[in-house]
């Protein structure tokens, strides 16, 4: 891959927040940015009806077009469908894209593809139990940034019932299945599924404190209210960082690796974690 792709891979973790807006509704590209989202995906499967699919096509070419362009993400359809080459044909129009995000992922061949037709970083969608299984395989495709997952498609796969106990364990090892894989093939940690309830902010807050604690990177969201309480999530109370920084301030002013503050025991790990809190 050459630097442009490489650069726009090595951003991608930055990015904690992904705003998708439909295609069919290209004026909300504006006030997606405007809600402060990293990053803004420009939906071209699941919330375009298939008698809408051209004309979202044609919104989204005029907005590339445009003179107010600011760079998007493009969910784009399902590898091998007939909207698919028509959403790759549209893609190669449009040099300035950030990235596509593949639909319903399930090989490896599919995301090389994608890359070699775009020239464009590919975020993953894993959507079904083949795809799932296939992840091994598929963190080694060219031009793949990042997983993510849909998980409500995951679980009508899976015949798992939304909303239980069951689906909660279900969906911690989809997560560590998918940051595991990701760690081993020096991926872009994965982007954790949308929260679809967009008015219940303690329980998306309540989520983002989990993906952020296992190791993801970011969040899918459905509306720009989610936005600011994803941020607001992300943020480290004043005690850790206070913690991190005296414990990294006595590492650099003692050189041991092994030391107590406030009572509680201080060894390597415990250090690079302080680094890595403090470095966020």
């Amino acid at each position: 891959m050459d630097s442009v792709i490489n650069n726009k891979i090595n951003m991608i973790s930055q990015n904690k927040t992904w705003l998708f807006v439909p295609a069919t509704r290209i004026d909300r590209v504006a006030k997606a940015f405007a809600s402060g989202a990293d990053a803004v995906i420009v939906d071209l499967e699941d919330a375009v009806a298939p008698e809408d699919k051209a004309s979202a096509r044609e919104a989204l070419q005029q907005y590339h077009d445009s003179a107010g362009y600011q760079p998007v993400w493009v969910r784009i359809n399902k590898a091998g469908s007939e909207e698919f080459f028509k959403d790759i044909v549209l893609c190669q129009k449009m040099p300035n894209l950030a990235g596509v995000l593949l639909a319903k992922t399930e090989q490896a061949e599919d995301i090389n593809n994608v890359h070699q037709l775009t020239n464009l970083p590919v975020i993953a969608l894993i959507e079904s139990a083949i795809g799932l299984y296939q992840i091994d395989s598929m963190a080694k495709a060219v031009g793949l940034a990042a997983f993510s997952y849909g998980f409500l498609d995951l679980c009508n796969d899976l015949q798992v019932q939304v909303g239980t106990p069951a689906a909660d364990i279900i969906a911690n090892q989809i997560r560590y299945q998918l940051i595991l894989t990701s760690k081993v093939h020096q991926l872009s940690p994965p982007i954790d599924t949308i929260y679809p309830d967009f008015n219940d902010e303690v329980g998306l807050s309540d989520r983002v404190q989990l993906w952020s604690q296992m190791g993801m990177s970011g969040m899918l969201c459905i509306h720009p209210k989610q936005v600011a309480v994803v941020q607001q999530s992300l943020q480290p109370t004043d005690k850790s960082l206070s913690f991190a920084q005296r414990v990294v301030e006595e590492y650099e002013r003692s050189g041991q690796v092994v030391f107590k503050i406030d009572g509680e025991m201080v060894d390597a790990p415990v250090i690079e974690r302080s680094r890595q809190l403090l470095a966020k």
